[in-house]
């Protein structure tokens, strides 16, 4: 015990020797500059010093756009941001184009390079012979009319018209653009759509509202029964027009969907439809 208590103390005592740095003049040999370090000071300099670029470098990185270039790092609405900035730009590249077409034009019309189109003389006697000619029935057409004429002259038949009940025409729940597509494997049931602000939500089928109120999950909710057992579900709305008990026409205005609080939040238009208790992907029949 002793002398393991006589190893330490001389542990302690290198920590706390002191030592002394000069800096020698080479001429003169006279000390320049000195400084007295120990092992325990150099040790405690050093981890602060490693401790302090950590932190610093750590700020860099989660606080400025470094942060999207590491992998895996990334947040839920950025696809949803990517599409909208995609089209605006598209939308203003289109513009730019229209634009300098229409400049173009300009251009060319003040220079005289365009020259005025020309307009040919037309002769009407001509033009009224042809169409004489063209009104004319040919004699194979007069007998197949007299023909068709005689024989459906005393059929008073008809043919009921048929038609399919199972053929529904469904209309888009709103407008923009799916973000996130149907995909039974990962239990999303449904799509998620960027809209514009103050969008109006509209009924996808004739119908009845069974359900019209306020989650928490996904804000102002409603459901519409459809007839042929589909039932269509329209989530993260801010206001809703209609109540429980109200019948809805194809295409009319039930909800409206869209404002800069939900954007900034990442929560875009939902929408599902089912039928006997299964999701049906929307995509596959509604013209998106």
């Amino acid at each position: 015990m002793k002398n393991k208590a006589s190893q330490f103390t001389s542990f302690l005592h290198k920590l706390r020797f002191q030592y002394r740095v000069s800096v020698l003049n080479e001429n003169t040999l006279e000390e320049s500059w000195h400084i007295r370090l120990s092992r325990l000071s150099v040790l405690v300099f050093s981890s602060s010093l490693v401790l302090a670029t950590f932190i610093v470098l750590t700020l860099l990185i989660f606080a400025t756009p470094i942060r999207y270039y590491l992998p895996g790092y990334g947040e839920s609405g950025n696809r949803g941001t990517v599409i909208a900035e995609s089209m605006i730009a598209d939308s203003l590249l289109h513009d730019s184009k229209l634009q300098t077409g229409y400049l173009n034009v300009i251009r060319s019309i003040i220079k005289g390079d365009i020259k005025p189109d020309s307009v040919a003389k037309l002769d009407s006697t001509k033009f009224k012979e042809l169409a004489q000619d063209y009104l004319e029935k040919s004699r194979t057409e007069k007998e197949y009319v007299e023909d068709f004429e005689n024989k459906e002259k005393y059929n008073l038949a008809t043919i009921a018209p048929t038609y399919n009940e199972d053929v529904f025409v469904f209309f888009r729940p709103t407008k923009g653009v799916i973000s996130s597509s149907f995909d039974r494997t990962e239990k999303q049931y449904g799509i998620s759509m960027i809209t514009s602000v103050g969008e109006t939500v509209q009924s996808v089928l004739a119908g009845t509202i069974i359900y019209a109120g306020f989650t928490f999950d996904y804000g102002y909710v409603i459901q519409v029964q459809h007839e042929n057992n589909y039932i269509s579900i329209y989530k993260n709305n801010t206001r809703l027009l209609k109540k429980v008990g109200d019948n809805v026409r194809a295409g009319e205005g039930i909800a409206i969907t869209g404002d800069e609080a939900s954007a900034k939040a990442g929560n875009q238009f939902y929408f599902e439809l089912w039928q006997m208790g299964k999701p049906v992907n929307p995509e596959d029949v509604i013209i998106f």
